[in-house]
């Protein structure tokens, strides 16, 4: 499509005084009224001709395969004609999904030109790019051509995994730390591995007396870190856990960290399972071991939905204890927004702490905190600072009850929760306590 830019439409508007002072000045000549109008089309007719010809442009798209949320990927669109003077093409992406707007972007285009454009999915699913949109003007700037080409292409987006053994591996710097000969992770554990001679700085009451006595020198015991334990991540995919921080949906953002779990559990020889659940029981994972697992487990994050129904902790922790036949360590990734709801959680956690350890995990909100910590101005920020200040309280009277049963709370940034899971995770199994 061609059409007349807004220079054009400019110039040729002047055409209107000059004809009215022409006839009414020099009426015999009324007949040049039309020549300034005529020289405009004349030279818009001049950019037409001169500038670059949709036929003669030859377009490539490149999309990439899939994205992670959070994480910008680049589409890649070759522009190639035989144009031999330099055309501005102005780009921009038709497309839709949970992602941020596209943006046009500028090339120059001689013989040929590379343009990529930035794609930042904020959800799991799939983005897909209908059509490519690009504008181009003539050498006098009169003349605009708009092209557009079906593309049709979809991107997979999938959990945040980039950077995530970059993450991991600083947890295993000690398997390597002489070569490729993995060491043993002594006094990390309760199984026994080795009697060594006591010195000063260690626990009295790793001291083994009767060994000591047999050989006449204080020796102390020691363990190494167990192995083939069950680990289960839950995730709430209800209605709380849509809100967005810093663009990314808590459910998002627990995955990720679910997923780092799972790459270190995995790789300390644990077993790994997961489930998701929000009004009804929904998904499902049996606790599998070996990092071929992990390819299992990353598919089935990604097929966990975003639901907008309330969550029903009653119904989706009975049936995931009723699952599981072994003692677990369960990871809760979840949220709560008031004491009510919040009532029938503990409850149902109260059930699963009876026979596993249970790690309740929820992100701080930053909202509430700022509110609460912001210098009132009027009567109304004083207001919403009190109000602010109740929910927190609330929040952390629950949190404290629910730490009184048993239960590892986390509730911190969101930024920061992957990180501090794993230290938890690491903690419990130094303490023995699966």
């Amino acid at each position: 499509m061609t059409k007349p830019t807004p220079k054009a439409v400019l110039i040729f508007s002047f055409s209107l005084p000059i004809s009215i002072l022409i006839v009414s000045v020099w009426r015999d000549i009324w007949y040049a009224s039309f020549y300034y109008p005529a020289a405009v089309v004349s030279l818009m007719l001049v950019d037409l001709l001169s500038s670059l010809s949709g036929k003669n442009l030859r377009v490539t798209v490149k999309f990439p395969a899939s994205l992670y949320v959070g994480r910008t990927g680049d589409a890649e669109i070759s522009l190639s004609a035989g144009h031999g003077h330099p055309v501005a093409i102005d780009g921009l992406l038709e497309q839709t999904g949970e992602a941020d707007p596209p943006r046009t972007v500028t090339c120059i285009l001689k013989d040929a030109a590379l343009c990529r454009f930035a794609i930042t999915p904020r959800r799991r699913g799939q983005i897909r790019v209908n059509a490519l949109w690009l504008r181009w003007r003539g050498p006098l700037g009169l003349v605009e051509t708009i092209y557009r080409r079906e593309v049709g292409e979809h991107i997979d987006v999938l959990p945040d995994i980039k950077g995530l053994h970059e993450e991991a591996i600083r947890f295993f710097a000690s398997d390597a730390s002489y070569g490729v000969k993995s060491q043993r992770m002594k006094g990390e554990g309760t199984e026994f591995e080795d009697l060594c001679d006591y010195e000063p700085g260690m626990d009295y009451r790793l001291i083994d007396w009767k060994h000591s006595a047999r050989h006449r020198k204080i020796l102390c015991k020691e363990f190494r870190q167990e192995r083939n334990h069950h680990i289960v991540a839950g995730f709430d995919t209800g209605r709380l856990m849509l809100e967005p921080v810093d663009g990314i949906s808590k459910l998002d953002r627990a995955i990720r960290a679910g997923l780092l779990l799972g790459w270190v559990s995995l790789r300390g020889g644990d077993f790994l399972g997961g489930c998701g659940f929000d009004v009804r029981f929904r998904n499902f994972i049996k606790p599998g071991r070996g990092m071929t697992y992990f390819t299992r487990f990353q598919k089935f994050t990604a097929e966990l939905a975003y639901r907008t129904e309330e969550t029903n902790f009653t119904l989706g922790l009975a049936e995931l204890n009723s699952r599981l036949s072994h003692r677990s360590l369960v990871v809760l990734f979840t949220e709560f927004a008031d004491t009510v709801q919040a009532e029938l959680m503990i409850e149902s956690i109260g059930w699963i702490v009876r026979k596993h350890a249970v790690i309740f995990v929820s992100m701080r909100d930053r909202t509430s905190s700022s509110i609460q910590n912001a210098p009132p101005k009027d009567f109304t920020d004083v207001a919403r600072a009190v109000i602010a200040d109740d929910f927190l309280k609330e929040r952390q009277i629950v949190l404290e009850r629910v730490s009184r049963m048993g239960v590892h709370c986390l509730d911190v940034p969101a930024e920061t929760i992957s990180a501090a899971l794993l230290n938890r995770y690491i903690a419990i199994k130094r303490r023995g306590l699966l």
